[in-house]
């Protein structure tokens, strides 16, 4: 199994903003617009290539759901940018409605996703726009874990049709996917390949995941590590293989264990296979002010604390 480095750390938003770009000058019926906040969508570029293609919505999220839907009956394919909690929470109605209920091909991109948004505090944070989302019928929902992913995700969801909502995030974190990735919706990326715990993990805890495993290893644990970027739809089949042969698994995501990517596996193991199971996720809270890196480590979201989830549930077996 192929080993993975940080060839360099970058946030996950400007691998958005360079899927953006590289569409603009490929797919002339890509428009993006954007609630006001260009520079933290790292959309400058496309909109200095195709002005003609951008609507400034400002600081009217709703509109901006309406309006993209409106675009869709033209033929057009709407990006739509602003961070998680106004993608979702803020215009749930709008995006039900206009967007979920018709089948709208929308593509609803949020940054800023989770604790790692950082100073601003909880009531820009968002820690259940995965549940909110994916209980939406016909809802793509992908959380991509660097920027070469973001990158080719954000291309890829251009070609599917439908509603797509599209997860990323605001910090540095290392870029360790390839460059030249085929991003395949739906389709789980097997990591490293192990026989005693599987960890599935999605988002920023992708890398950590990563680190929790080289850990693990040290401790004569071996550790299946799957890389979730589709949480809807899951791919049950890769999860399902691996559990059968490590007999445990341990999911990992930057959001509420309730809605999230851990619920949606729950729920296929307690059909298919059931497995013990541990969660790595916020417990039911809300966020607050730090940098990412203490808000991770106050909240358990990093491989210290995917450690311990592994060696817990691997004597659960």
């Amino acid at each position: 199994m192929k080993t993975y480095e940080n060839t360099g750390s970058k946030d996950t938003r400007s691998g958005f903003g360079a899927g953006l770009t590289e569409l603009g000058r490929t797919n002339e019926h890509v428009v993006a617009l954007c609630a006001d906040l260009i520079g933290s969508l790292k959309m400058q570029q496309f909109i200095d290539e195709n002005p003609e293609r951008f609507f400034q919505i400002g600081i009217a999220e709703a509109n901006m759901m309406g309006i993209a839907a409106g675009l869709t009956i033209g033929g057009k394919i709407p990006f739509t940018g602003t961070f998680a909690n106004f993608s979702t929470g803020r215009v749930y109605d709008q995006i039900r409605q206009s967007i979920a209920y018709s089948g709208k091909n929308v593509k609803i991109c949020a940054s800023h996703a989770g604790l790692t948004l950082g100073e601003d505090g909880a009531t820009h944070q968002i820690l259940e726009d995965i549940g909110l989302m994916k209980m939406l019928p016909g809802m793509t929902v992908i959380n991509t874990c660097d920027y070469n992913q973001t990158k080719a995700a954000t291309i890829a969801i251009a070609d599917h049709k439908g509603p797509v909502y599209l997860r990323f995030g605001r910090p540095v974190v290392p870029n360790f996917t390839p460059a030249d990735q085929k991003f395949e919706i739906g389709k789980a990326v097997q990591l490293q390949e192990g026989n005693d715990v599987t960890i599935v993990a999605t988002g920023h805890l992708v890398w950590e995941a990563l680190e929790a495993a080289k850990t693990l290893n040290e401790k004569g644990i071996s550790a299946d590590v799957i890389d979730i970027h589709t949480i809807k739809p899951l791919d049950k089949e890769a999860i399902l293989k691996s559990v059968k042969k490590t007999g445990c698994i341990v999911t990992a995501e930057e959001h509420n264990y309730l809605g999230g990517l851990g619920e949606s596996v729950a729920r296929e193991l307690s059909l298919e296979h059931p497995t013990p199971q541990e969660f790595v996720a916020t417990q039911d809270t809300f966020g607050e002010s730090g940098t990412p890196a203490q808000l991770m480590e106050k909240y358990g979201l990093n491989a210290d604390a995917i450690v311990k989830a592994a060696q817990k549930v691997v004597k659960r077996k």
